[in-house]
């Protein structure tokens, strides 16, 4: 199935999270130093903004909860980093910042309604029929529902509709008071001009590189510089060789397990299969092929009307008896399905874009039709359709026997493991090993990251044991293919080495450390000896760097062992050609660069990129004049203490 034309199961998530987090990126975000600790105020409001000087007196603030900022904190930790959503002062700390973020957005709804800007409930459903939030609220064109569209907040926000829909009506105001703020910014066509010529030169260059790998080898310490160094760095090895443990364990795997495992009835066979009948069912399905003549989204009407033409073209020829497989190599712009003549295969409904997805399971089966997606047109031909359907019983009872086999030797294993591990804590491993004809093993001493060779997989057992203690009793862990019964039987803590068993490693640090300067030393003397003799191939050789051309690239383009150019090294599209680049640090890699080709964009380009160029500046514009603007609102509701902030104490940092 080709990949673009199916849907991205990850715009639901990403677009709540747009939709959430709006607000906080339609208005500019900032972090102002001393916006807490205000005044006092009650316990469970986390600020109160005054819209007017006289608000304060009467008491007609916006509060904002702590509990709200609290929620969100949440939210938004644990969409980002989930991880770090339990812990308590990594969420007090993000707690800080939304709190912030709130204060801000309510500051500017205030000065939106001064400025009569408001949103209603028609302004957020018109929001919420707009873009990503249309594709998942309203799949071709239908609601979803009230109660899925409540089940989808909730279970992302675990918020109601109306909190939800209130966030959006938030949105909408500061997005119009954005618009009229920056209404009368402007962009001319000479600086768009100027700009799309800059960012789409493209030059080609010779580069000398020095590599980190290869200063490496001319770093030979003698045994004396090495022990100076372990002992200068003595803090860095403290505990170089990490904790260490021994384990005793006994294991078996299923053949271990007295009576093995029985056969699973017919009767268990049926309810298994009563039980999952939903996953035996298989849907509507339509078999289809196509040819694409792809339009890039943006495309002028003469480019649209190209590939239109081109398509009815192909249409024809199929039509007069022209082999479908044949044009499809030739002619479609579909990477993934060219090669095999345009099959797609099978395909669920709602599995493909709309438009496709409409076609292959309304045309008649054998026709050919033009087909137009955000992606240009296809030529559609329906090769089959197969009407949902359900197997019998008699289909997937091979499949259901395994199924259960697998169920009931897991859980006889698991029985007997802890079965085994009761035994254990009363009569010891070695007796409980013996009555049982298993076989007890000591490991010698592993880190956490160790393995256990004789097992398939110890890896677990082996975490497990290093959340314990020796005085703590046996306990069981699966090692993939079957369980050991275990007790921690001695703990070597992290200790320095000394420095004969440690010294391949003192090697690798102080090589490591000598890098960067003998790098940085190295590419300056390669850029001195290039320049004064205008040879970059006969300084390279002389200093031993490897001489490399590049492609033509651009500011975005990526250059083996230097990387983007445009980030790495700018200074390379102000050169002339024949001109030598002064020292390049490249991270990893020093470089040193000789411009043989510099090539401007056509007339025909500029003028044809010239207004998505204006829109980029105009955008970016705007964006640093409300910033302007809102830095300048936030400032004076601060001087005049038209915030109250009940600030909370910051959580310690540990070691801080």
């Amino acid at each position: 199935m080709i990949r673009f034309l199916q849907k991205d199961n990850r715009v639901v998530k990403a677009l709540f999270v747009v939709i959430i987090a709006a607000a906080s990126v339609s208005m500019v975000v900032y972090l102002i130093p001393g916006l807490t600790g205000q005044g006092a105020v009650s316990a469970d409001t986390y600020a109160v903004v005054y819209p007017h000087w006289y608000s304060k007196f009467l008491s007609s603030g916006a509060t904002i909860s702590q509990e709200k900022v609290t929620q969100q904190a949440r939210q938004q930790l644990q969409q980002r980093n989930p991880q770090y959503a339990s812990n308590p002062m990594i969420v007090g700390l993000f707690e800080q910042q939304v709190g912030q973020q709130m204060v801000q957005q309510q500051i500017l709804l205030a000065e939106a309604e001064k400025l009569g800007i408001t949103a209603n409930s028609d302004d957020v459903l018109n929001y919420l029929h707009t873009g990503q939030a249309g594709q998942v609220l309203f799949p071709n064109g239908q609601f979803i529902g009230k109660d899925q569209y409540a089940a989808l907040i909730a279970n992302r926000f675990d918020m109601s509709v109306a909190d939800f829909e209130e966030s959006v009506k938030h949105d909408v105001a500061i997005r119009r008071l954005e618009s009229l703020i920056t209404a009368g910014v402007t962009v001319d066509e000479k600086e768009a001009k100027q700009l799309y010529l800059k960012n789409n030169v493209k030059i080609k260059f010779d580069y000398a590189v020095l590599t980190g790998d290869d200063l490496r080898k001319q770093i030979n310490p003698t045994d004396g510089e090495l022990e100076s160094f372990f002992k200068k760095n003595a803090a860095r090895y403290a505990n170089a060789v990490p904790e260490q443990r021994t384990i005793t364990y006994f294991a078996f795997t299923p053949n271990d397990v007295p009576g093995g495992v029985t056969q699973p009835a017919q009767q268990e066979i049926q309810q298994y299969f009563r039980a999952h009948q939903s996953e035996y069912s298989t849907p509507e399905q339509s078999r289809a092929r196509h040819i694409l003549i792809k339009v890039n989204q943006g495309a002028d009407a003469k480019t649209d009307a190209a590939a239109k033409a081109k398509a009815e073209g192909l249409l024809k020829q199929i039509q007069g008896g022209s082999n479908f497989a044949d044009l499809a190599k030739k002619n479609s712009d579909d990477p993934g399905s060219k090669d095999t003549g345009g099959e797609l295969g099978f395909a669920q409904r709602g599995h493909m874009v709309p438009e496709f997805d409409n076609a292959i399971f309304t045309q008649k089966v054998g026709d050919s039709k033009i087909v137009k997606t955000q992606y240009g047109y296809h030529i559609v031909q329906v090769e089959e359709r197969q009407a949902a359907h359900s197997q019998q019983l008699s289909d997937v009872l091979p499949t259901i026997q395994a199924t259960l086999i697998r169920q009931k030797s897991a859980a006889s294993q698991e029985n007997y493991a802890r079965a085994l591990t009761s035994e254990a804590i009363k009569n010891g491993l070695q007796k409980t090993a013996a009555a049982h004809h298993l076989q007890l093993m000591t490991t010698p001493p592993i880190n956490a990251q160790g393995v256990i060779p004789a097992l398939p997989d110890g890896s677990t057992l082996i975490a497990h044991a290093f959340q314990t203690k020796p005085t703590d009793p046996p306990q069981s862990a699966p090692t993939g293919e079957g369980f050991a019964v275990f007790q921690v039987a001695g703990i070597t803590a992290a200790h320095a080495p000394n420095f004969a068993d440690w010294k391949s490693h003192v090697e690798d640090d102080y090589r490591n450390e000598q890098i960067p300067a003998m790098l940085s030393r190295k590419t300056n003397e390669l850029a001195a000896k290039a320049k004064s003799m205008n040879d970059l191939a006969k300084a390279a050789k002389e200093v031993g760097a490897t001489v490399k051309t590049s492609d033509l690239v651009g500011q975005s383009g990526q250059v083996p062992e230097l990387g983007a150019v445009g980030q790495v090294a700018p200074q390379l599209f102000d050169m002339s050609p024949g001109a030598i680049s002064g020292p390049i640090n490249a991270g990893r890699t020093g470089v040193v660069a000789k411009l043989l080709d510099k090539q401007q964009p056509t007339a025909e380009e500029t003028a044809k990129n010239l207004d998505q160029t204006r829109e980029q500046i105009l955008q970016q514009k705007r964006n640093e004049a409300f910033e302007v603007f809102a830095n300048g609102i936030i400032s004076d509701y601060k001087k005049h203490n038209r915030v109250r902030v009940n600030a909370k104490p910051q959580a310690p940092i540990p070691g801080a």
